[in-house]
């Protein structure tokens, strides 16, 4: 199947089944229903099951005069769930009940961040609604399917997503969108930082399809839409035509590894063996925690040159993170043979030793016994004082 045809632009104007319009043969989808919003609305999730759920009610009139005519029967909308609190998203819930008598509206749930808009929380409860606040991190069950609460907040701060694991699926709301970005809106509490954020916790999910609060829906390709957001906004930091490594230099020095690594990736796909870009990927993987794999690179460097002075405190590092402190003492010595003097390599020794019950050895080290003794008073000064 050519890959466009699962990236399309849905603008039928009526709802459809998302099995329909996404030829998936899946629950989630064969019970769940769509609209295209437009300028003034955002895009409109139905879950059919037990009762009905809406997530993101829009902000159109006559969304719900569409599914009245098609036989639903609106009072049995008993949850509606905000991926957040702009008007395009949430003034639909006023639409519902204020167009449709008989609604018990003490019966309906509106599922939102905690940081949502003040003004919209007084209204719904004003009118009955049960308002569930949530911070991210809960599950929440939709219309019989479970659906993880991931909060996503930088185009807004009351930013969350709504992911299906079964079938790897996310409702990002405005927080990834296909062919395009989202904002800050300052206005709402959205941040540069907290976006990264947000895409970098998107990133550790397997997100196959995608269905955003505009634009088209996104089969099999979810993945490669976050990834590109994600590349947006770096590129919104450092520059469009920054090259990799220049940005990823940048980027290290602003504190955000993870956007270097993601640069210094990009820097390998079109120069695999550029010497630069392996040894700082290693270095961030090693910040990160990652130590396996940056062992791994560190390798890599060393089959081309043994000699490799950071190659070998490196990999001496990354074994120390593995709970191989005994084998970081080779790489150790191996790079002071090269530098004695070397600070960091000193450090890194006196540390190894002491972490292998050779505390006297690591003592003799004065650089290691100077630097021993700053942590050591640093903790103490943390520790609360026994008698005011």
């Amino acid at each position: 199947m050519d890959e466009t045809s699962n990236y399309e632009l849905h603008t039928q104007e009526n709802w459809q089944s998302l099995a329909e319009l996404l030829k998936i043969d899946n629950p989630l989808f064969e019970k769940t229903f769509f609209l295209f919003g437009y300028d003034f609305s955002c895009n409109i999730y139905l879950l059919q099951g037990d009762y009905l759920s809406i997530i993101d009610p829009g902000n159109d009139y006559t969304a719900f005069m569409q599914l009245h005519g098609l036989g639903f029967k609106l009072p049995d909308i008993k949850k509606i769930a905000l991926t957040h609190g702009h008007q395009d998203h949430v003034m639909g819930t006023i639409e519902l009940f204020r167009g449709y008598p008989g609604y018990r509206i003490s019966d309906v749930e509106i599922i939102m961040h905690e940081a949502g808009p003040r003004q919209y929380k007084e209204l719904v409860q004003g009118l009955g609604c049960r308002l569930v606040e949530v911070k991210g991190g809960e599950r929440i069950n939709l219309s019989g399917f479970e659906f993880e609460v991931i909060h996503t907040p930088g185009h807004t701060l009351d930013g969350i997503s709504f992911y299906h694991e079964p079938t790897q699926t996310l409702f990002p709301g405005d927080t990834v969108l296909p062919h395009a970005m989202a904002e800050v809106d300052q206005a709402g509490g959205g941040r540069m930082d907290h976006y990264l954020y947000s895409l970098r916790t998107l990133r550790k999910r397997k997100v196959q399809h995608l269905m955003p609060g505009h634009g088209g829906l996104v089969a099999h390709l979810g993945r490669q839409v976050v990834e590109g957001t994600f590349e947006g906004l770096i590129k919104k930091l450092v520059g469009l035509e920054t090259p990799f490594m220049e940005g990823a230099m940048t980027l290290a020095q602003q504190g955000l590894l993870e956007e270097a690594l993601f640069y210094t990736q990009k820097e390998l796909t079109v120069s695999p063996d550029n010497p630069r870009a392996l040894e700082m990927q290693a270095f961030l993987l090693l910040d990160l925690g990652r130590n396996d794999e940056a062992a791994g690179i560190f390798d890599k460097i060393l089959q081309q040159d043994h000699r490799h002075f950071h190659a070998l405190l490196g990999k001496g590092r990354a074994l120390i993170g593995m709970g191989g402190v005994q084998a970081s003492l080779g790489f150790f010595d191996q790079a002071l043979e090269i530098n004695p003097q070397d600070p960091e390599a000193l450090v890194n020794k006196g540390l190894a030793l002491y972490l292998s019950g050779r505390q006297d050895e690591a003592m003799d080290i004065e650089i290691f016994q100077k630097e021993f003794a700053r942590r050591v008073k640093q903790e103490f000064v943390k520790e609360p004082k026994a008698f005011a």
